[in-house]
């Protein structure tokens, strides 16, 4: 009976997990739950979210309990669209009274935000409450830290991974627990894993987070002046030998036919690897669920490959972070703290991971059942967690920091997708770069 208890348990959970990421894995469509109703005796604050479907209902539910274990605040979670429309209305209401108390943004977002003139930064709380950070994810960390004070708190965090077929691997004659991990090998794989008529060895969603995510595991900086942390970011050097280095590598491929552009949305490569019509692809671990749920054949995760002859420095956290506004009373940004403080407990992370496909940003997470049941019958989830632990802090690897990433994001889709079409490599990545550095003024 314990047995069957648990078997059930394990399905429900794997129900729950249905992935989402941020503008990087398309976790925006549709709405999540809100909170109501209130207590005359609690403080009363807003909670603005970007979570959709099953992500947002997970993170409702994250929410009622908050709300029922505290005796002081009262959060009411509010769903607001994308995270490009969540942060399109926060700035129009951003240094009003209109503004919530929390608000959701994902990592592109964290320079405007701390130079929006409208929120408390993160550190205030953390100092005057004493509160201990080392219990948190360094590498998560580092990305929202700015001259060493974090300025939002971390929550929904995810990395780019390889999901592959394993039975398309064993029919052509590859070990599906060894998984290409250097372009040269996924160059070899992708030809032994096509057949010249709609079956291709790899794809790309045409996503410049994608592009982030490679020059970061090069070591490679996207911007000067430390990727845009240690001053302001002047000129883009995305047209570096490892910029290059990636886009020659798909390139190659694509002029191969073993690769093939199925679009820029995130949802583009899916049906075809759910379908066995492409045997590799990159996407956020938070999408893991869906691949898993979707997909008749076995599915395995990869860390992300390198170019040949670099040591993988390892990849740039996505997903979003909580920020308190300063727009709101104090008494209401002690409430945020609070909750801000319950979202980073252990259990509340287990549980947020285990439903969504999230990872935690609290270590003392995995200790915890309802994650190792998940992890340990669905071991694809455990790649991004090795990934990251595996990932060297940097300049390189905390990723780039200036207000125009999302401009410079489509810049360099356009790149790619002028490439796939035929043009130079070198001569649509210094266009680019010419394009970001622009933008930049």
């Amino acid at each position: 009976m314990r047995k069957l208890f648990k078997g059930m348990m394990l399905l429900f959970a794997l129900t729950l997990l249905l992935a989402a990421c941020s503008n990087e894995s398309g976790d925006n469509e549709g709405k999540g739950g809100s909170g109501g109703g209130g207590d005359a005796d609690k403080t009363e604050i807003s909670f603005w979210h970007a979570m959709s479907g099953d992500n947002g209902d997970a993170l409702q539910a994250i929410v009622d309990k908050f709300n029922e274990q505290s005796d002081s605040v009262h959060v009411e979670a509010i769903y607001q669209g994308s995270y490009d429309d969540s942060l399109t209305k926060l700035r129009a209401v951003g240094d009003s009274a209109e503004a919530p108390a929390i608000v959701q943004v994902f990592e592109i977002g964290t320079k405007y935000m701390s130079e929006g003139g409208f929120i408390t930064p993160m550190q205030e709380f953390i100092d005057k409450d004493d509160f201990d950070v080392s219990v948190l994810e360094e590498n998560i960390l580092n990305y929202y830290s700015i001259d060493d004070k974090l300025y939002s708190m971390p929550f929904n965090t995810s990395n780019a991974v390889m999901f592959y077929n394993k039975d398309m691997f064993k029919d052509a004659g590859l070990d599906p627990e060894n998984p290409p991990s250097s372009f040269s090998e996924m160059i070899e794989a992708a030809e032994k894993l096509s057949d010249g008529n709609r079956q291709y060895g790899f794809t790309m969603a045409t996503i410049g987070w994608f592009f982030e995510q490679l020059m970061a595991n090069s070591g490679a900086l996207y911007l000067d002046h430390d990727n845009g942390r240690s001053g302001d970011a002047a000129e883009a050097l995305v047209n570096s030998k490892e910029g290059l280095a990636i886009f020659e590598w798909l390139n190659e491929m694509n002029k191969a036919e073993t690769f093939t552009n199925y679009g820029s949305s995130w949802d583009d490569p899916r049906g075809p690897f759910f379908a066995g019509q492409v045997a590799m692809y990159f996407d956020s671990t938070a999408n893991t669920a869906e691949v898993i749920k979707n997909s008749p054949h076995e599915v395995g995760t990869a860390f992300l490959p390198a170019a040949d002859g670099v040591d993988p420095q390892g990849v740039i956290v996505g997903g979003a972070s909580l920020w308190i506004t300063n727009q709101v009373p104090e008494e209401e940004q002690d409430a945020a703290w609070e909750f801000v403080k319950f979202m980073t407990g252990a259990e509340v992370q287990a549980e947020w991971a285990a439903s969504t496909g999230y990872f935690p940003i609290t270590p003392a997470a995995y200790d915890e059942e309802v994650l190792k049941d998940v992890y340990e019958e669905y071991p694809q989830f455990t790649t991004a967690v090795k990934q990251l632990e595996n990932t060297t802090p940097s300049m390189a690897t905390s990723g780039p920091l200036t207000e125009i990433m999302p401009e410079a994001r489509k810049i360099i889709e356009t790149a790619l997708g002028e490439m796939y079409e035929g043009r130079d490599p070198q001569e649509a990545l210094d266009e680019a770069a010419e394009k970001i550095t622009n933008a930049l003024k």
